[in-house]
């Protein structure tokens, strides 16, 4: 087992240590916060292209150790410099306190915007508050925030849809199961995803869920958590996780116990290594995302509101679900 753990945790941290909602987008939604307006009008100045003001972004996500938000932080780096702007990235390792730091001392410098991921969906309303107090906008990306009203803009995967499209496959499979659901119950995308799943199947007394229990996202969790659960219940044909990495680890855990053949397994991302899964019959799907798409979008919002423009104070990105029908349509060497 410590040997197909090892390969697992290799295959993930290769594609980057550095490197899963409800209403409908409103347009125009907000204006600016209050240094961003101050900002926008000492442009309007009469400043010509060679006196650019060069704005330095923070971003803070609840975890690295995740190839996902490697590969947002991406995004959102990629339009950053291509406007010749800096941007500082930040890991707090799942520590809500450490984020709120984080959060605190990026005000302290004095960047322009801060793009947050939150560690605690509810916990990380006093670094907000301190943002907001200082004039500086939050655009919160891929988990959003409690206190919506505390942030400029949110730029996040349909997150309950993905968890419907895995609950609607699994029921054109089994007409009847018993299902494991790994969640995350501080992240309110992994919340989402939950809540869709169980939502889709809760009218049919053949689908029982006979586990739910936090591995908090992460594949190294996710392992022991399942390897307790499967030797509680026996009969165990379907596991649906929060992430990719989730799904892995409990996938890991199966197999190390020979159970792993007639159990479906869905996951959340679309990650590389969880394409060339579900490609080699391993993984059942995956609600994909666009981890980069999300972080473009969300640096794209970040210079309008810093300008003075126009822009949408809820931004919900489309998931796809990937299977072995179209899983070479997407790749397994890259994201979507």
């Amino acid at each position: 087992m410590k040997k197909l753990f090892a390969v697992l945790m290799a295959a993930t941290m290769m594609m980057g240590l550095m490197s899963g909602c409800g209403t409908k987008t409103e347009t125009n939604a907000e204006a600016a916060p209050a240094k961003a307006a101050e900002q926008a009008a000492s442009e309007s100045k009469g400043e010509g292209a060679s006196n650019k003001k060069n704005y330095k972004f923070g971003a803070t996500y609840m975890t690295l150790n995740n190839p996902f938000f490697g590969a947002l932080n991406g995004g959102i780096k990629e339009v950053v410099e291509a406007n010749g702007d800096s941007l500082v990235a930040l890991d707090p390792a799942l520590d809500v306190n450490k984020q709120i730091s984080q959060i605190e001392d990026l005000v302290a410098q004095g960047v322009d915007a801060i793009f947050v991921n939150p560690a605690d969906w509810k916990g990380i309303r006093p670094a907000l508050e301190a943002a907001q107090k200082a004039g500086i906008p939050i655009i919160n990306v891929d988990a959003p925030v409690f206190d919506v009203e505390l942030v400029s803009s949110i730029v996040v995967s349909d997150n309950y849809n993905a968890g419907v499209l895995c609950a609607k496959d699994m029921m054109s499979k089994m007409d009847k199961a018993k299902i494991v659901i790994l969640e995350h119950p501080t992240a309110k995308s992994a919340i989402d995803r939950t809540d869709g799943f169980i939502d889709t199947i809760k009218d049919n007394p053949n689908y029982e869920v006979v586990a739910k229990q936090s591995s908090d996202g992460q594949l190294e969790q996710a392992m022991p958590v399942m390897e307790n659960i499967i030797q509680a219940n026996p009969e165990i044909n379907v596991v649906m996780a929060l992430n990719d990495p989730t799904a892995m680890g409990a996938l890991a855990a199966l197999q190390a116990a020979n159970r792993a053949e007639g159990v479906l397994i869905y996951g959340v991302d679309g990650a590389p290594e969880a394409k060339q899964m579900i490609k080699d019959g391993k993984m059942t799907g995956s609600a994909a995302q666009s981890p980069i798409g999300i972080g473009k979008t969300a640096a794209d919002i970040a210079y309008k509101i810093l300008k003075g423009e126009a822009f949408d104070k809820e931004i919900f990105v489309p998931v796809i679900y990937i299977d072995k029908n179209n899983v070479d349509q997407y790749g397994t060497d890259g994201w979507q």
